[in-house]
This record gives structure tokens, sequence and C-alpha cells, in this order.
């Protein structure tokens, strides 16, 4: 999908996104952005895996399901 796109749908500029990149610059400091990264992407993983888990589960408890009651 292309990004500018997605910027506008949040109705964000370059402009704005150069302002709130600043700030977020400003308010944690550069050494701390690439812990801030790592956790979100740590999180987004997380969240993949227990996505996959819960469909995993729930297609062996559906075939667990229809094989007791043939």
């Amino acid at each position: 999908m292309n990004h500018l796109v997605i910027l506008g749908i949040f109705g964000l500029g370059f402009g704005e996104l150069l302002i709130i990149l600043f700030l977020v610059l400003l308010f944690f400091g550069g050494k701390k952005i690439p812990q801030i990264m790592r956790g979100i992407g740590q999180g987004i993983n997380e969240f993949k895996k227990a996505r996959n888990g819960e469909n995993h589960d729930s297609k062996e408890a559906n075939n667990t399901k229809n094989s007791h009651q043939e």
C-alpha cells in the first residue's frame, strides 16, 4: 500500500510527521527510541503469535468435536 494513502487516511502531511518525529525525539531522547521500537516490534510479534495460536487451537478443537460426533 502506498505510504501517501496511509498518511491521507489520518490527515497527516509531511510537515506534521516531521513535527511529530521531532517531538518524539525531544521527549524520549535518541538512545531510548531504539528500545521503544524494539518493544513495539516484540509486542506486534507476540500479538501475531497469539492470534495464530488461537486460530490453530480453534481448528484443533473443531476437528476434535467433529471426530467425537462421528
